[in-house]
């Protein structure tokens, strides 16, 4: 796990890259990679790279990046881990490649050099990356399918930036700083600004499974190699099979568990944790597995309070077992380093900070995590949801004039009633799948925005966010079977637009790498098949054997109580409405500066 960046003025009388500005922007990124740094030039004077690392595979200083390939034509500065570089790398052995290191990077860059982007599409792991070729003067901008690795660019049509932090573009101090309507409606909408876009007009995000070509011209429209969408559209008519999700996941976990270093592990009381323990265990009773987990004081002796569960499922696998109880005070203090590392406004990922912190202090830079268990197992109440409102709403909705009237009479009894007041939008929205779903899951509605930001800027915001159109361009690459529906929705927008980004920002923070198993291209490939018979994790639980106590447990997430630290606080909410909506307002205030400042980020 490290931080990259580069810059490339493409055009033929654009200023040559600033050595400043280039080591600005990666020193941003310092508690990424704190074990090394590099910077290159190409011989033209048109490219820079630079990159901080986190040493996980090949320990040794000839593993740092910027790294050139064996025959010169190609440099990588690259970010993240594959999983499968071991048998990429006896198979470029074998084909009488003499590689330097024992390290992914260099496999990916002489696969890469061999084959092209064809290669793209052999790799499991999570990554982003940058590779120059000085032959042909172009640039590749490249990330996994899922999206688990941030990668950001920006084209000013001279010169083409890209790094792995918004807030490091920004620190370089050569990009635009004009606001992108789209993603400040989408944090709204959403709470978390929705990729492509930031909160910048001149930034964007390379999507997932895709690769972005520079040349003379400039950046180029991004390419799918391997895009999620992709991966659902299989043979949806396999029944359920306890072996075969055991035998998948195990394999995931053994290839997350590749690395130099110790890796640990964040355990929580629930299914998806669990099961990562008990396979690790697994495949090998042996290992003493650091383990990891969250308590709060405000959560002692309630249903909320994971640890005592998390205790017992630790002892069953002999684990060094971590508890970590954090106290509001702790919040308050560190709520400044929080809002510094947060890349992007999110009204999540406090969670991940305080056990990434953990996990820090007890020595780990590689950690596992359950994230991805319920968008892959039907884990979620959506999946119940989403399918049934669009179901009985589909009629309904289709009357003329039935969901603005309906909004209308809600918009003025809901508050009366203490009714939730999405339950406004319900005949307007929740008639097709994308409706049903951004009722789920959404913030606010698009009608509510109306209370919070300027007219114009909305008008504009949302039309060049197009959030329903995206959403029934995503469904309708997928299977008809509702659960493979929600999973990819799931996957595409929350998981990714949320979970994954703050996952990535707040233990990178810690100079941690998280991993996550279950968010896994090979394992969505075994699963898929069988989602359309899926009802929920119990497919998961059987497979893992776990307990009892596990398996019926009542859902609970990976919560904190953020909510009863700031409700105290009026002016970060309005009375009544859910804390995440007066987070969100605090985080990033409708017509006032982001508390999510563009510093440097805090180190560890």
């Amino acid at each position: 796990m490290c931080g990259l960046n580069l810059i490339y003025a493409y055009h033929a009388v654009a200023p040559a890259p600033s050595e400043r500005e280039l080591l600005t922007t990666r020193d941003h990124m310092r508690a990424r990679g704190p074990d090394d740094e590099g910077a290159w030039f190409s011989a033209d004077g048109h490219c820079a790279l630079a990159h901080r690392r986190l040493a996980i595979i090949d320990l040794d200083h000839r593993a740092a990046q910027p790294m050139k390939s064996r025959c010169g034509r190609f440099v990588i500065v690259f970010n993240g881990e594959i999983y499968n570089y071991r048998q990429l790398r006896q198979e470029l052995l074998q084909a009488g490649v003499n590689l330097r290191t024992e390290s992914d990077t260099e496999v990916l860059l002489e696969l890469f050099a061999r084959d092209g982007e064809a290669a793209l599409s052999r790799l499991v792991g999570m990554f982003a990356f940058a590779i120059r070729d000085e032959r042909e003067k172009t640039v590749w901008l490249a990330r996994d399918s899922y999206g688990i690795k941030p990668l950001y660019y920006a084209d000013d049509g001279w010169t083409v930036r890209a790094a792995s932090q918004v807030k490091a573009l920004v620190a370089g101090g050569a990009i635009s700083a004009d606001p992108e309507p789209a993603g400040l409606v989408g944090f709204y909408l959403w709470g978390s600004v929705p990729e492509p876009f930031t909160l910048y007009q001149e930034i964007r995000a390379v999507p997932p499974g895709h690769v972005v070509r520079v040349g003379e011209l400039g950046a180029e429209q991004p390419r799918p190699f391997l895009d999620l969408p992709s991966l659902y559209r299989t043979d949806a008519s396999r029944q359920p099979d306890v072996e075969a999700v055991r035998g998948a996941v195990l394999e995931s976990v053994r290839r997350h568990l590749v690395a130099d270093v110790p890796v640990g592990l964040f355990l929580s009381a629930g299914i998806d944790s669990s099961a990562l323990l008990a396979a690790m265990h697994a495949i090998d009773p042996e290992r003493v597995t650091t383990a990891v987990t969250l308590g709060f004081s405000e959560y002692e002796g309630t249903a909320g309070d994971e640890v005592p569960l998390a205790r017992g499922i630790a002892a069953r696998y002999g684990t060094d077992h971590r508890v970590r109880t954090v106290h509001a005070e702790e919040f308050h203090q560190d709520l400044p380093r929080i809002l510094e590392a947060m890349d992007q406004p999110s009204i999540d990922g406090i969670n991940t900070w305080f056990v990434s912190k953990a996990a820090h202090e007890a020595g780990l830079k590689v950690v596992l995590s359950g994230v991805g268990g319920d968008e892959l197992f039907a884990g979620y109440p959506s999946f119940r949801d989403v399918p049934s409102w669009r179901a009985r709403l589909m009629v309904p909705a289709r009357i003329p004039g039935a969901g603005r009237a309906w909004q209308a009479v809600m918009t003025t009894l809901g508050p009366k009633l203490r009714a939730n007041p999405k339950l406004a939008g319900l005949l307007r929205h929740g008639g097709t799948w994308a409706g049903a779903y951004m009722l789920r899951r959404g913030l606010f509605l698009p009608h509510e925005l109306k209370a919070l930001l300027d007219p114009q800027l909305l008008e504009r915001g949302l039309e060049r966010l197009n959030a329903q159109g995206a959403m029934r361009s995503l469904t309708r690459s997928a299977p008809k079977n509702p659960v493979a529906r929600v999973s990819l929705l799931e996957s595409a927008l929350y998981m990714r637009n949320q979970l994954l980004r703050d996952a990535d920002w707040a233990s990178m923070a810690h100079s941690l790498e998280l991993r996550t198993p279950l968010v896994d291209v090979e394992l969505l490939r075994a699963v898929a098949p069988m989602q359309h018979a899926l009802t929920g994790k119990d497919i998961l639980a059987d497979a893992m054997d776990l307990e009892p106590q596990v398996r019926n447990r009542p859902k609970t997430g990976f919560t904190t109580p953020v909510g009863r630290w700031i409700e105290a606080e009026e002016s970060r909410g309005h009375a009544g409405e859910p804390w995440a909506r007066g987070w969100a307002r605090w985080v990033l205030p409708p017509g006032g500066n982001s508390q999510v400042s563009c510093g440097p980020a805090s180190q560890p």
